[in-house]
């Protein structure tokens, strides 16, 4: 049965797309493109539902938000 999950993406400082699963600690990868590094998250989480099985915590994404802080 297909099983959906969330995938945070974003853009390295050498133009690389890393992608991550937050139901999945330590499942990420990265691409040169958007189809790459979708492809390769995708395998990575079958690759984690192999080794782990099915996720401990049923997380529901909400959103992202930008926080600044004084640094």
């Amino acid at each position: 049965m297909p099983r959906q999950f969330d995938v945070v993406i974003e853009r390295d400082s050498q133009g690389y797309y890393v992608a991550s699963v937050p139901q999945f600690p330590g499942c990420h990868t990265q691409g040169r493109s958007l189809d790459e590094v979708t492809e390769r998250i995708r395998e990575a989480i079958e690759l984690c539902l192999e080794v782990e099985g099915a996720p401990q915590q049923d997380l529901e994404f909400i959103g992202i938000q930008r926080v600044t802080v004084a640094a």
